[in-house]
């Protein structure tokens, strides 16, 4: 196809409640020498296009993101970091792509998945969708898998180790649950009693209901502690680690990033926080496990991109399952 002079995607000019967001016209995007445009059939709303709309950015980065994103206002109207599509054009130095190649991509933190096109680097995370994924389950597997790739890297994680993911019916959460019932590991989910059912189904070996139960004051050891929603600091776990044991800070506070070497140096402990590596090689990973059944991106709903508003406002709840994924239809 012949990509059109304009698209619809959605905007958003100041930070604030769901509501900021609208649906406009915008020019469509040209690809460079080395871009993919990309068709977009499927994208999702995360949490971290939550936080950057809504500047609710864990404590002590908030001046930063303003200082990366946008002072007053975002300097990248249209938000989305994953997404799933056909190529439409290709720079004239790319050679791994065609147009007509239906991929898997992450715009990390340049954004700009939530509309009808979308240009993405072609040596950038960006691989071949396998023909028998849908749309929408590859759209959903970016953020969350490569996360957790990167984090169990990160703590080396082995078959036999004995974990517990705190906010493990997010998508983060989720994800790393599969991971490590993939390599091995002995999962413990922690999430409310409306989705224990579920975290089983996905291969937790225990579920801990957080509304009745305090995990940490169980009595129970555990070699990996995963916090994904910032409710389970090391301060409030370390004694539910093992000697040895390591906390993985997917959602941490500034301080507590900057403690982590402090934790190190005066105990057996060990915290990972910090921003995700991103890696090709993972994407591929992740939708190599998808192809092959062994892991499930988990979704919460399915709706339309002119539904962008209510997108927003069942991330902003909290209570979502998995991926909030949209469908996008600019023809």
């Amino acid at each position: 196809m012949i990509p059109p002079a304009t698209m619809r995607a959605a905007i958003y000019q100041r930070y604030g409640p769901p509501e900021v967001v609208s649906i406009r016209e915008v020019p469509t995007p040209v690809p460079g020498p080395n871009d993919l445009l990309i068709r977009v059939r499927a994208t999702t709303v995360t949490s971290a296009d939550w936080r950057l709309r809504s500047l609710s950015i864990p404590y002590g980065f908030r001046l930063l993101s303003r200082v990366a994103f946008g002072l007053t206002a975002p300097r990248q109207p249209i938000l989305g970091s994953e997404l799933a599509g056909d190529v439409v054009a290709v720079g004239a130095a790319v050679r791994t792509f065609a147009v007509g190649d239906a991929v898997v991509a992450s715009t990390g933190t340049r954004l700009g998945a939530h509309a009808g096109f979308c240009c993405v680097a072609a040596d950038g995370l960006v691989v071949s969708k396998p023909q028998h994924l849908t749309y929408e389950s590859a759209a959903a597997l970016p953020f969350g898998g490569t996360t957790a790739l990167d984090f169990f890297r990160r703590a080396e994680l082995r078959s036999g180790h004995r974990i517990l993911i705190n906010g493990a019916s997010g998508t983060v959460g989720s994800s790393m649950l599969q991971v490590a019932r993939e390599a091995g590991a002995e999962v413990t989910a922690v999430c409310s009693g409306a989705n224990a059912e579920l975290m089983s189904f996905l291969g937790a070996r225990r579920v801990v209901n957080y509304t009745t139960t305090d995990f940490a004051a169980e009595g129970i050891h555990y070699d990996m502690i995963v916090d994904t929603v910032g409710t389970a600091p090391y301060a409030r776990v370390r004694q539910a680690l093992m000697p040895r044991g390591q906390h993985l800070a997917v959602l941490a506070t500034l301080p507590e990033m900057l403690r982590a070497p402090w934790v190190r140096l005066t105990s057996h402990h060990r915290v990972i926080a910090g921003p995700v590596t991103e890696r090709v090689e993972d994407l591929r990973t992740i939708v190599t496990m998808a192809a092959a059944g062994r892991f499930t991106p988990l979704i919460d709903r399915t709706l339309s991109l002119h539904e962008i508003v209510a997108a927003h406002a069942r991330v902003d709840s909290g209570r979502k399952r998995g991926s909030v994924v949209l469908t996008v239809d600019d023809e």
